[in-house]
C-alpha cells in the first residue's frame, strides 16, 4: 500500500462518519454558539466540511503562502454544509492518490511572504491537518451537539447516545461513501 492510500483509507473510514456528525446540526441553531469568542454551530460545521479538501488541494503548492486565518464563513443551510462537505470529499478522491510515495515524502513548505513557517513531509502535513485537526474539530463539533441536546453519532466506538445499554460496547464501523 502506497503511503497515499494509507492516508486515503483512513479518510475514506472517517468521512462518512464526519458526515453523519453534520447531519445531526438542526437548521435553527446554525448561528448558536457555546461562548461569545467560539464559532457558531454553522461556522465550525463548515470548518468541518471544508479542511479535507482545502488542506488537499493546498499542499499541491509547494512552497505555498499560508492562509490569512479569519472567522470561517457563516452558512446559510445544513444542505449548503453537506454539498461542501461532499464536494470536498470528491476532491480528496482526486487529488489524494495521485501522489506518489516520492512526492508524499517531499519536503512541503508553508510561507508568510519569503519567511518559511513550516518545512515538513507532505504527508506528515496530511496527516497532521487533513486527518488529525479534522478530528479536533469533530470532538469540538460533538461538543456543540451534546450543548444542543442533539444525539451524537458514533465515532470510534458507541456514543452514550448510541449504545444498547443490554449489549455492552460494539465497535462501530460505518461503510465507506459511496463513490
Amino acid at each position: 500500500m502506497s503511503l497515499a492510500e494509507s492516508i486515503f483509507t483512513e479518510f475514506d473510514i472517517q468521512a462518512p462518519i464526519t458526515r453523519i456528525f453534520l447531519e445531526r446540526l438542526p437548521e435553527s441553531k446554525l448561528t448558536w454558539r457555546p461562548h461569545e469568542r467560539s464559532m457558531t454551530a454553522g461556522q465550525l460545521a463548515f470548518h468541518l466540511a471544508r479542511v479535507p479538501g482545502g488542506v488537499v488541494q493546498a499542499v499541491q503548492q509547494n512552497p505555498v503562502q499560508a492562509p490569512e486565518f479569519a472567522m470561517e464563513t457563516q452558512p446559510t443551510s445544513v444542505g449548503e454544509i453537506l454539498e461542501t462537505f461532499d464536494r470536498s470529499v470528491v476532491t480528496v478522491r482526486k487529488v489524494l492518490l495521485a501522489y506518489n510515495d516520492d512526492s508524499m515524502r517531499e519536503t512541503w513548505r508553508l510561507m508568510r511572504g519569503d519567511e518559511e513557517l513550516l518545512a515538513i513531509p507532505r504527508m506528515q502535513f496530511l496527516r497532521d491537518i487533513m486527518l488529525n485537526h479534522w478530528y479536533q474539530h469533530r470532538g469540538q463539533f460533538s461538543v456543540y451537539l451534546r450543548m444542543l441536546d442533539v444525539a451524537v453519532p458514533a465515532s470510534w466506538g458507541p456514543s452514550a447516545d448510541e449504545r444498547d445499554p443490554g449489549q455492552g460496547f460494539r465497535w462501530v464501523h460505518r461503510p465507506a461513501l459511496v463513490a
